[in-house]
This record gives structure tokens, C-alpha cells and sequence, in this order.
């Protein structure tokens, strides 16, 4: 949906035009106060445009709403200039009592809460400026979504209708070599990504120490439902039996199966040998994770330990691990674009089919949260003692929240909230809880992980011994330990699994154009075994208000 309209370069045009934007903006379903907002930064942003135009020409407004994303497009003939410094004097009126240095400072305020909201460029003898007021957190599902049923359709159109010598070619000098680059790009921030976050996870733990039996409750149970997760998701693997070596044919050459199978029948022993490194540096050249899982374990340790060093290097790593994890979301960005390439790449080799056996691993990862939902209601009944049916019914709408921002940190207010004011749970406990399973607790990534790593593996005819099984199974657990609360984290994961099992990490391009949609599933469970915990720890330590959960 998009609004367009003209003003004159005047007062009187900008005073339409405002008239305007606020008129839209409250049709689209914002908030008087927001709307306000809104309208008073683009008044400022109009009078900066007039006071720099040429007195020619006119003032044009654009209102877009497009994947629930709203903006404001302002443009006008002018002289480039510097929007930060010309605001001040534009635009906004506050009054005759408010004196010209307060005026200022609440126009940078009101100018600075936009921050990356507000962008300003010259082009051609126009000045343009876009205000961006909503940003949804559907808009990369529903892009992503957009780029694998695209790449569907055109994948079967161009395999009825274009000759097989143009397929061949376009697959092989456009499509593959875009999904080689990105999963090139992928593997490269995998190892300083697993690092970081494990040393910067890890190194925090010294701290707990002090927390007493409340602390020491919650990591208890998050581990057991963490071991549980692993359990039910190499369970649900097993049971269905997802993966086919026909999905294969639609990945780019990588290690072999052979090789694969005999690094999946090590023994229990010679595995825990070779996760220890002769040093430090191994671990990065030979990209070997469980090594590098090892390292950074050791490393986050005795961080913690090192007294008044840990104060330097904990925030070193810190900044160590925002910066990879930033080049991972960059990445992340790029997915849609990797997803077409990866699923047109697949249909024109191997045709629709493949599909099938990818929805088969998807229907078996829901069933293992299904089974995780059913752990959930025994803990609460025979840990907790407490009536289930109160917390599904006051949590089920948070769920459907989480379910829809597909992120376990930006869930932590909306879980923060449902616990206090719907459960009844002190902040004492929730204050510590749940933002700690955030980042210790990732129940549903666990049962992904199992699942996929395994289906994978499967596809290429790696049979898993019992050892290397528990050997997956523990670097799960410390990798959705160490891995951030964020959508996509859970493909570089993967990666980890597959490189440990000798599985070609091309191979992760074939559950690329479903992640968006299993980051949904995943934070909704993940999310739902933090505040089940959280209910229970709170029970065992009278931290919770029985009426209030009753009611």
C-alpha cells in the first residue's frame, strides 16, 4: 500500500502535508502518541527541505506500508546539506515560552530517538529523506518465504520450458556458484562465531556462585531439559527416519560419504582424544569443532578464574564475539538470495520431489517440540505440583508473540511480563531465570539440531555409532549453550554438527529456505521451557503468588 501526494515549497505546503502524514499514519493503526512522534520528526524534516530548496519545484510525500514495514519518503529540489545540522532551525514550533536552546535540545532528543530510522541522501538536485516508523518482524519470513516459493515456481517453469542446455548453464555459472560463495562465506565466521560466544558464555558462569539455591536450581533444571531436548531429538530421528540420498544430487561436492562413515563408527574413546588439541591453533587451522569446542570451554574458564585479568578480557572477547556475530547477521540478511540460488539450483537438478523428504525432516522436527510440550506439562505436574491448565491458558498468548518474533533475546520482556503479571512469579526469580535460559536453555534448538544433523547425515549414508551419538549429543548441548537467542544462529550450528560427522557443509543449503520458518517454532519452545523452569524453581522457593496463577 503506497500514498503519494504533492505540496507548493511554502509554509502552507508543509502544514498540508503534516495534516496529512498524521491522517495516514492513524488509518494504518498507530497510536495517537506514536503518530505524534512521527509527525512532529517529519515537520522537522520538511521545514530542513524548504529552507534548503531552490523556491522552485514541489514538496513530495510518500507513505508506504509493504511486509508490515511503514516509511515516510520526503523529497524536494535543493542544495545538499547536512540534515543533523539544519534540523534545528526547521520545522517545529514549541512554543513562545520554550527559549531557542531548549527548543534545540528537544529537537536533537526528538531528532536522535529515530537514530538509523532516519536517513538522508542527495540525488540529482533533490534532496531525499526516509522515515522508517515500523519495522516488522515477519518481513525476513515473509522475504525469505517469497525467494524459496519464487525459486520453486520459476525452478518448475523453466524445467517444462526451456531447453536443457539453458537450465545447465544457468545452474552452473549463476545459481551454484552464488550458494558456493555464501556457504564459503558461512563456513569462514563459523569458527570465531563458536568461540566467542561459548568463551564470552562461559567465562560469565564465576558469577553464579553467589546466586544460592535459586541459581543453582535453575541451571539444574535447564540442563535437564537440555539433556531431555537431545534425547527426544535423536528419538524423533530415529523414529521417522527422515532423508533421502536422492537430496544430494541438489548439493555442491563436499567430503565424502566414505570418509563420513568412517568417522561416524570412531569409538567413544578415540573421540574424546581428538577433541583435546596440541595446541591452540589447531583447532582454527583444521576447522576441527570439537576441538575448538573444547578450547573455548577451557578458555572461558579460566577467564573466570584469573581475577582481576577476567575484568580485561571478558570485555575483549565480548567485543570479539559482537563482531562475528554481526558478520553473521549480515550474512543472515544475504539468506534470501542464497535460499532462491540453493532451492532453483535443486529443482532444476533433481526436480520437486526433493521437497518432499525436506518437508519429512520439518514434520519430524515439530512432532520432537509436540513431545517437548508433553515434558513440559509432566515437569509442571509431578516437579512443580502445580495445575498446568492455568499456565497454558495465561501463557498460550505470549507464546503466540514469541512465536512471531522468532527471537529468544527479544522475547525476554514479553516473557519477563508474562510471568509477573499473568504467573504470578516473583522478579526475583524471573529477573534471573529468564533471561539466563535466553542464552543457556534452547530446548527446541536442541531437538532441531538432533534432527537435522541427522537427517543430513542420513542423506549421505553416515550410520552414527552409539558413541559418536553421545558425542553429538554433548555438543549440542554446549553449542545451544554458547549460541545467542537470534534468528539464523541456528545454521551456523548446523554447520558445526555437520563438519563434526564429516557431512559436506554444502549440505546445509538444502534446510536454508525452511530456517525462517523453524526460528519460529524454535522460539516459541525455547521460550516455553525458560518459563516452565522459571514456574518451577519459583514454586520450590515460595517465590510464587498461588492466586495469581490459580486465577
Amino acid at each position: 500500500m503506497r500514498k503519494n501526494v504533492s505540496y507548493e515549497l511554502t509554509d502552507a505546503g508543509v502544514g498540508m502535508a503534516v495534516r496529512f502524514i498524521e491522517k495516514t499514519l492513524r488509518k494504518f493503526g498507530f497510536d495517537r502518541k506514536t503518530a505524534l512522534r512521527s509527525t512532529l520528526v517529519a515537520e522537522e524534516s520538511m521545514g530542513s527541505l524548504v529552507a534548503h530548496a531552490h523556491g522552485k519545484g514541489m514538496l513530495r510525500v510518500s507513505i508506504r506500508k509493504f511486509l508490515g514495514n511503514v516509511t515516510v519518503e520526503i523529497s524536494a529540489p535543493g542544495a545538499e546539506y547536512s540534515l543533523a545540522d539544519n534540523m534545528s532551525g526547521a520545522g517545529l514550533k514549541l512554543g513562545d515560552d520554550v527559549g531557542p536552546e531548549t527548543q534545540d535540545v528537544l529537537r536533537n532528543i526528538l531528532l536522535h530517538s529515530f537514530g538509523e530510522d532516519l536517513k538522508y541522501r542527495h540525488r540529482d538536485g533533490y534532496n531525499w529523506i526516509c522515515i522508517t516508523l515500523a519495522r516488522s518482524g515477519r518481513r525476513f519470513l515473509y522475504v525469505t518465504l517469497l525467494a524459496l516459493f519464487s525459486a520453486i515456481v520459476i525452478g518448475l517453469v523453466l524445467g517444462v520450458a526451456a531447453p536443457a542446455a539453458f537450465n545447465t548453464g544457468l545452474d552452473r555459472f549463476l545459481l551454484t556458484p552464488v550458494k558456493t560463495v555464501y556457504m564459503k562465506l558461512l563456513r569462514m565466521v563459523v569458527a570465531p562465531v563458536v568461540f566467542f560466544s561459548i568463551v564470552s558464555c562461559i567465562s560469565g558462569f564465576s558469577s553464579l556462585r553467589d546466586l544460592g539455591k535459586i541459581g543453582g536450581r535453575t541451571l539444574l533444571l535447564y540442563t535437564v531439559t537440555t539433556v531431555i531436548a537431545v534425547v527426544v531429538g535423536i528419538g524423533s530421528f530415529y523414529l521417522f527416519r527422515p532423508g533421502e540420498a536422492s537430496m544430494a544430487a541438489g548439493v555442491p561436492a563436499g567430503n565424502t560419504a566414505a570418509a563420513a562413515a568412517e568417522t561416524a563408527q570412531m569409538s567413544i574413546g578415540d573421540m574424546f582424544l581428538d577433541m583435546v588439541p596440541s595446541n591452540v591453533v589447531e583447532p582454527f587451522l583444521n576447522n576441527s569443532m570439537p576441538q575448538l569446542i573444547f578450547l573455548a570451554v577451557f578458555c572461558g574458564i579460566a577467564t573466570g578464574m584469573i581475577g582481576k585479568y577476567s575484568k580485561v578480557l571478558q570485555p575483549l572477547f565480548e567485543a570479539c564475539n559482537e563482531l562475528f556475530m554481526k558478520m553473521s547477521s549480515i550474512l543472515m540478511k544475504l539468506m534470501p538470495v542464497a535460499v532462491f540460488c540453493s532451492t532453483a539450483s535443486l529443482i532444476l537438478v533433481t526436480g520437486v520431489k526433493t521437497m518432499l523428504p525436506i518437508m519429512a525432516m520439518f514434520g519430524t522436527f515439530v512432532f520432537g517440540l509436540v513431545c517437548m510440550m508433553a515434558v513440559y506439562i509432566l515437569m509442571i505436574i509431578l516437579v512443580g505440583r502445580l495445575n498446568p491448565r492455568p499456565f497454558l491458558i495465561k501463557y498460550a498468548p505470549t507464546m503466540l508473540q514469541n512465536f512471531s518474533m522468532a527471537s529468544s533475546n527479544a522475547a525476554i520482556p514479553l516473557n519477563l511480563k508474562a510471568c509477573e503479571k499473568q504467573l504470578g512469579i516473583s522478579s526475583r526469580v524471573c529477573g534471573l531465570s529468564i533471561p539466563l535460559g535466553s542464552t543457556l536453555n534452547m530446548d527446541g534448538t536442541c531437538v532441531q539440531l538432533a534432527v537435522f544433523a541427522l537427517t543430513l547425515a542420513n542423506v549421505y549414508g553416515v550410520k552414527p555409532s552409539p558413541g559418536s551419538l553421545v558425542i553429538l549429543g554433548i555438543t549440542i548441548i554446549i553449542l545451544s549453550m554458547g549460541m545467542p537467542g537470534i534468528p539464523g544462529a541456528g545454521v551456523i550450528c548446523l554447520t558445526v554438527l555437520l563438519q563434526q560427522l564429516q557431512v559436506p557443509t554444502e549440505s546445509v543449503s538444502l534446510v536454508m529456505g525452511i530456517a525462517p520458518l523453524v526460528g519460529m517454532f524454535l522460539c516459541m519452545s525455547n521460550c516455553t521451557g525458560d518459563v516452565v523452569v522459571t514456574a518451577i524453581v519459583a514454586r520450590s522457593a515460595g517465590e510464587i503468588d498461588l492466586d495469581v496463577y490459580n486465577a
